[in-house]
């Protein structure tokens, strides 16, 4: 009796079922499996590339999905989203609520192109209503590299873990040589503070090299981060004059 109560007490909860996430890092499986898992991943990839192909020199913004409508954060990033519009940009986003929105949104109302990238999650993340494109991608690392792949400069607002994970993964990419020595633009002072103060302190412990902070630019004002990708990125290239692919029937691809 002592014991069935004490089995009935402490006996362990089943264990919830592991997501294809949890899977693939947990170790080799078996290579057929390993193999499906590659295709499934290539599809993906292939489907990004095949819709954001036609999308144009693009600007994409970073920052949380947490920020309400009326926050002057919101309004920051939906001004920000307008002038990039205005630019001839079109304006990528992570495809959800919040900061995302806002850019999504400041671009559709300056009559550009707005685009979304948005990321199955086991709490699903909605896509804002401002989009025109919107890809869905079960995989984060597939999304990140939509998001810099057909990118020309990065503006980056308040955020949580995801939003620091693009800053820093962006970064590291930039510092490396990965990719070209795009504008990366901090907006929001009062909020990067204490991460102008760690990145200075990494120098001064040589983790980092001090050129390295020359990637940067904090700033509070979207005319001054304007400013700043127009002299690094439009005269200097003259990003807008760039013959943007045509769609191939061959393919069956769409346009934007």
């Amino acid at each position: 009796m002592l014991k069935d109560l004490k089995s009935f007490f402490y006996r362990e909860k089943s264990p919830k079922p592991k997501t294809e996430e949890m899977q693939f890092i947990e170790g080799p499986h078996s290579r057929l499996r390993e193999l499906w898992f590659l295709f499934r991943v290539m599809r993906e990839f292939l489907r990004g590339f095949r819709i954001l192909h036609f999308v144009g020199p693009a600007v994409t913004v970073f920052g949380s999905a947490r920020t309400k409508e009326g926050n002057p954060k919101y309004e920051l990033a939906r001004k920000m989203g307008y002038e990039l519009a205005n630019m001839g940009f079109a304006v990528m986003t992570g495809g959800g609520p919040g900061i995302m929105e806002a850019a999504n949104r400041g671009a559709k109302e300056a009559g550009g192109k707005s685009i979304g990238c948005n990321i199955k999650l086991p709490m699903e993340q909605k896509p804002n209503p401002y989009l025109d494109i919107m890809v869905t991608f079960k995989y984060f690392f597939v999304r990140k590299l939509m998001l810099l792949k057909y990118s020309y400069a990065f503006v980056v607002l308040p955020g949580g873990a995801g939003t620091m994970d693009e800053l820093f993964e962006t970064l590291t990419l930039i510092q490396t040589k990965k990719i070209y020595n795009f504008p990366i633009i901090l907006l929001g002072r009062d909020y990067f503070k204490p991460l102008m103060d760690f990145l200075d302190l990494m120098v001064i412990e040589q983790t980092i090299d001090e050129n390295d902070l020359g990637f940067l630019v904090f700033t509070d004002s979207v005319e001054e981060a304007v400013s700043y990708i127009r002299k690094n990125i439009v005269d200097k290239f003259g990003i807008k004059l760039k013959k943007v692919p045509k769609p191939s029937k061959i393919l069956l691809e769409k346009g934007v």
